[in-house]
């Protein structure tokens, strides 16, 4: 008894259309991929047109101030004076407080770079370095060397 459903009016059946004409679909995303592709090179995004300065000064960078921590505990300090001349201090841990306290009010911007021996436990390291933070140091890096 199970049995297509006829119309009763002509005698013809009727089947809903199950296929899906995908050819104005295909044509009209070639049509967009050569469009994107004609006008890709056209756009460059990453281009900014600076302003231009008749006077500027390019800035000069400090040296920086390095702290040598030895593996016995001793501090050493190393900078350059005004002249260009290396200068090198043997200081305790309160003397370095003071000098950098007076090295940052006579050059602010200075940074401070640690040097320490890899023997050297990472809590003296770490306690010098936020002593420098304390002491108002604005850039406080380590020194490593490459493999």
């Amino acid at each position: 008894m199970a049995g297509p459903i006829r119309s009763s009016m002509r005698g013809s059946s009727r089947r809903a259309m199950s296929d899906i004409n995908v050819v104005p679909y295909i044509d009209v995303m070639l049509v967009l991929l050569v469009i994107f592709m004609v006008t890709a090179p056209l756009v460059s995004p990453s281009i900014i047109n600076l302003p231009t300065v008749g006077n500027a000064q390019p800035q000069e960078q400090q040296p920086p101030l390095v702290i040598n921590i030895k593996a016995d505990g001793s501090m050493n300090v190393r900078y350059k004076e005004e002249g260009g001349a290396t200068q090198e201090q043997k200081m305790s841990k309160e003397e370095l407080n003071t000098f950098v306290l007076n090295r940052q009010e006579s050059h602010p911007d200075q940074p401070v770079v640690i040097a320490a021996d890899k023997t050297v436990k990472y809590e003296v390291v770490m306690n010098v370095m936020s002593d420098m933070k304390a002491r108002g140091v604005k850039r406080v890096g380590l020194l490593v060397k490459s493999q």
